[in-house]
């Protein structure tokens, strides 16, 4: 049986051993470079099967490597590995000819994985040449280190040489219009326009006219030949933002449109050919609306060729601070004057809420801080009455509760490709004693419930689920005044920091 090598290169030393330790654990021929240039100039002599290379390196960085290797040999599967996650440099990493696209930090399983398909793919692999197109700079930036955006930066990867129909759903104000903006600017057809039309916006009586254009005379007060926004997008990308609003009519048009590339203008008889490719957008379930009858199935199998979910800001808090600072900073050079400056309990605070309104409500908060807040530095008291006052158990993902509320507890498996999501509904009756059960008595029947399903070391996940609970119910009684917190509490300042820290909270020691 052949032997595949594998290479594996990195600066970091620990990251080396690992990587080699489990390659030679699955039979295969591992050597290590610690920097890329050794690994390039043995290339000329051998070349391995795969290439695991960091992408932030001293001397060569990894695209660098990539793209000299791919000169040479352009079949080579390289995959790269960043802990510098971001949407430039996963489209860079597939332009240049990645094979894949690995952000740290990642499951060793993973990696394994990614090198086993790797090659798989090199001994099917029929000659091709790797087209590169340069990367435009980009207009606007997408921020997200979150494992949800890193799915989005590489469906965004693997479709920049496509002309393929992208259907992007996702709640109101999780930046659908940007994901859509960054599929035309990372695409073939980035030198052509990008035009947008939001059906939601548009009366339905001008929706045909809006999209396909009208000849003069075509009604009253069409006294001139207009241009839809087909023609206007001739060549480049066509975003339709609220497909799910279109009107059953424009929709068996688009549908004729999209099969046959051509239309005619309202009031026209000469068909007109045009060359666009489709990004749609909505907020809506799609499925339900085709069921219903509100939405022509076999248009939604004409869009839904490839899908795209932006996550809700809930289920990305971990983006909020670095989100937020974005804004806020985007907000003082508007108005000329200093960035405010997010406190550490106030980007706790932040990553709490439920953000109903996504992006666009933390950038409106934002702005709101910018104007209206006059110190430089900003508390959780500093943000808005209605932030403030969100109830403990509407905050974060079935997390913090107090009252009426329920948790999600969420322990890894010791398999590490499974998850074990360990669930209980908590419902504290300090008060009202629902169902005549208290708290710790629906405790103890989830311990039982999980005990009996044969789950192991059940505390280890709710002792620290409970404490931190608490914690946050003092900090949020407090408004972030961690002394007074401690002492709701029954604990010295220094225990309450030690907790936070060991519960991975952000105990920043700032003064009160």
């Amino acid at each position: 049986m052949t032997q595949h090598k594998i290479w594996v290169i990195d600066d970091d030393r620990a990251m080396r051993w690992v990587l080699e330790k489990t390659f030679k654990e699955e039979g295969f021929d591992v050597t290590s470079y610690e920097e890329a240039q050794s690994a390039l100039d043995h290339l000329t002599d051998t070349q391995p099967d795969v290439i695991l290379t960091d992408i932030r390196m001293p001397g060569m960085d990894g695209l660098n490597f990539l793209s000299k290797v791919k000169n040479s040999f352009p079949d080579l599967p390289v995959i790269i590995m960043t802990a510098h996650s971001d949407l430039e440099s996963a489209v860079s990493s597939y332009q240049t000819g990645a094979f894949e696209y690995l952000p740290k930090p990642f499951d060793i399983d993973e990696a394994l994985a990614l090198v086993n398909r790797a090659i798989l793919h090199i001994t099917k692999l029929q000659q091709q040449e790797s087209a590169k197109v340069p990367v435009a700079p980009p207009s606007t930036e997408i921020i997200g280190e979150s494992p949800a955006m890193q799915e989005v930066f590489r469906a965004i990867g693997r479709l920049s040489q496509s002309h393929i129909t992208v259907l992007i759903n996702g709640e109101s104000g999780t930046g659908k219009e940007l994901v859509a903006h960054a599929l035309h600017r990372h695409s073939p057809r980035s030198s052509k326009p990008f035009i947008a039309l939001n059906m939601a916006a548009i009366p339905k009586d001008l929706i045909e006219t809006e999209l396909f254009g009208h000849e003069k005379g075509a009604f009253t007060g069409a006294n001139t030949q207009r241009q839809g926004r087909f023609e206007q997008a001739n060549g480049g990308t066509l975003f339709l933002d609220e497909i799910g609003d279109m009107p059953f009519d424009t929709q068996t048009r688009l549908l004729r449109v999209l099969a046959d590339g051509e239309f005619y203008r309202v009031g026209g008889h000469i068909p007109v050919k045009v060359n666009v490719r489709i990004v749609a957008a909505t907020h809506q379930d799609l499925e339900r609306l085709v069921q219903s009858g509100k939405f022509r199935e076999d248009l939604y199998h004409r869009l839904n060729v490839i899908r795209i979910h932006i996550p809700k800001l809930a289920h990305r808090s971990e983006d909020i601070p670095k989100l937020a600072e974005h804004f806020l900073a985007r907000a003082a050079k508007e108005l000329a004057v200093s960035p405010k400056i997010l406190k550490a309990e106030t980007k706790d605070y932040l990553k709490q809420l439920p953000w109903p309104g996504n992006v666009r409500q933390l950038e409106n908060t934002c702005r709101w801080l910018t104007v209206m807040i006059t110190g430089r530095e900003i508390y959780p008291e500093d943000l808005p009455t209605e932030l403030r006052q969100i109830p403990l158990q509407q905050r974060g993902l079935e997390t913090t509760p107090l009252t009426n509320t329920s948790i999600s507890f969420h322990t890894q498996s010791t398999n590490p490709n499974t998850t074990s999501h360990m669930q209980a509904n908590v419902h504290s009756d300090m008060q009202s004693h629902a169902g005549n059960h208290t708290w710790d008595q629906l405790l103890e029947q989830w311990a039982l419930e999980k005990l009996q399903n044969g789950e192991m070391k059940i505390l280890e996940v709710a002792a620290p689920m409970f404490e931190k609970t608490l914690i946050l119910a003092a900090l949020n009684q407090t408004r972030g005044r961690k002394r007074h917190a401690a002492e709701l509490l029954g604990w010295g300042r220094n225990t309450l920091t030690r907790k936070m820290k060991e519960l991975g909270m952000d105990s920043s020691d700032d003064e009160d």
